[in-house]
């Protein structure tokens, strides 16, 4: 019998005074074998995440190991100096975080960041460690090494910045792997790929992965195991086809039942009434390159409008566009009436409350340093509201949320991501928009808080006529939540319309092919 390249037994993680339960996690036990994939899945909050920065050794400060053993390869973590972690870190085990632009430093250039593992780890030569780095972003499937060595993080895509940080962790060969949520940002073809490359390189070192996910079609692909977690506890862990054809825990089965369908519901009849928001003709050049050309697209009151693609497809550049957060170098963009293309800063700034975004990172999106009432409270005021009015509609929406009372005196760092995305979808809503973009929105949230934020919205739409422009790349949540879809490719729009037809018979080859590439999931 093989030493386990993990071993957990009965790991309990306690919260500071006044979190919303004692414990992030209980009692947790597991063991991961050489080769093996482990996923794990649970909502947002669940402790997924603690339990892969225990392991790593970068637990919060405030929270602590208060029983049980975590063993790497025989060896207790619990015992490790500080020195002896930093050792193992990167040699024995990696970790890829979820978002690749908070985990890269943005002044390195690429091929320094992983040259760094191998100044800290080995002995080797300059020329030596040159050849290991370009080896291991050719086994990543980057293109171009050379030029990669030499680029920062923000001059390469989505995908790319995850293949290099997936080099980082991988580059010294580990035993063990660790991998929180490192496909949630990408689109469903870079998607493919990153979990064919994670597979090949496993088959390749031996190495045993810790997989956390929200997203049930990436555990039907690669897990061979499944522990399911709900505040705090494992309530669920078995084979892979066992969890998830035949599962035997309440959780489990409401999780399996919340994963959106990708066959859309029937067409809504919606009043043919004057578009919210319109866009004609609308491009975006960067020197000799355009990445984004003759877009069209209207939204009416009530109506929510999808937009998929791949990354660099030209999604994020549209919507910036549309919300004047980047100047177009070509066409129109009509707030209602108004066509705002071209208006000064000083002249649209009043306007601003009718359009407001929800971005796809809460972290870059939410002050640090400031309380989550203040936030809140911010965008309302600077828009003609009292304290009072805005006081009250900030807590409605924390209540619609489902955050707790106490979220109004906390900092963003003191919540999950999934509820710090549901606290930057409250603030845009603070301001009383009629038209919001939300740009990767639910793409951090695991599928039962995602199921509830898309009944949100469609309570929100009911409510306030709200048109929404819903950039995606969850073909599920698209079939489930949008009237419209739009797909892009390489900065244009090469197909649009009822997303019951585009669905059930796509006319381009590059829609066909991008739906043929959502994880296929069969559950109960």
């Amino acid at each position: 019998m093989h030493t386990p390249v993990l071993d957990i037994q009965q790991l309990s993680v306690a919260l500071p005074a006044g979190a919303d339960r004692s414990h992030a996690l209980q009692g947790i036990s597991l063991q991961l074998q050489p080769g093996q994939t482990l996923c794990v899945v649970g909502e947002s909050g669940s402790g997924k995440s603690v339990l892969a920065t225990t392991v790593m050794g970068l637990l919060a400060k405030e929270l602590r190991v208060t029983q049980g053993s975590l063993r790497l390869q025989g060896e207790s973590l619990l015992a490790a100096s500080p020195a002896r972690y930093r050792a193992l870190r990167g040699q024995a085990m990696g970790m890829v975080f979820q978002e690749p632009m908070t985990a890269l430093n943005p002044v390195m250039r690429c091929g320094e960041q992983i040259d760094e593992v191998l100044q800290t780890h080995t002995n080797s030569t300059r020329d030596e460690r040159r050849a290991q780095v370009l080896a291991i972003m050719q086994a990543v499937r980057l293109p171009d090494p050379e030029r990669i060595w030499q680029s920062y993080p923000h001059q390469l895509s989505g995908g790319q910045r995850q293949r290099i940080v997936i080099a980082m962790a991988m580059v010294m060969k580990p035993a063990l792997l660790i991998c929180d949520e490192p496909t949630t940002a990408l689109d469903v073809t870079t998607q493919q790929e990153i979990l064919q490359l994670i597979k090949t390189l496993q088959h390749n070192t031996g190495s045993a992965v810790l997989f956390i996910t929200h997203d049930m079609g990436v555990v039907a692909d690669i897990a061979d195991q499944v522990m399911v977690m709900h505040q705090g506890h494992a309530v669920e862990m078995g084979q892979r086809d066992d969890v998830l054809l035949r599962p035997q825990a309440a959780y489990t089965q409401a999780l399996l039942a919340a994963v959106p369908s990708m066959t859309p519901p029937p067409a809504r009849a919606l009043p043919d009434s004057p578009p919210v928001l319109r866009v004609t003709g609308l491009g975006k050049r960067y020197e000799h390159h355009w990445a984004l050309q003759e877009a069209a697209l209207r939204v009416r009151a009530g109506e929510t409008v999808g937009i998929v693609g791949e990354s660099g497809s030209g999604k994020s550049t549209l919507a910036r566009c549309v919300l004047r957060l980047i100047d177009p170098t070509a066409g129109e963009i009509h707030w209602g009436e108004d066509n705002i293309a071209t208006w000064p800063e000083a002249r649209l700034r009043p306007l601003r409350h009718r359009v407001q975004v929800v971005f796809q990172d809460p972290n870059r999106s939410l002050n640090p340093r400031m309380r989550i009432g203040q936030s809140l409270v911010e965008g309302a005021r600077n828009f003609g509201q009292t304290a009072a009015q805005a006081e009250q509609l900030a807590r409605g929406l924390l209540t619609q949320m489902r955050l707790p009372d106490s979220a109004w005196d906390r900092y963003p760092s003191q919540f999950s991501g999934g509820q710090r995305q549901r606290i930057a979808l409250a603030r845009a809503l603070a301001c009383q928009p009629e038209v919001l973009v939300a740009d990767e929105a639910v793409s951090a949230l695991d599928v039962s808080v995602q199921a509830q934020i898309l009944d949100l919205l469609r309570e929100v739409q009911a409510r306030m006529g709200l048109g929404l422009l819903f950039i995606t790349h969850d073909l599920r949540v698209a079939a489930q939540l949008c009237d419209q879809v739009i797909v892009m490719h390489q900065g244009r729009i090469v197909e649009q319309g009822l997303t019951t037809q585009v669905y059930a018979n796509p006319q381009h080859a590059y829609t066909r092919q991008l739906l043929a590439s959502a994880p296929a999931l069969q559950v109960i």
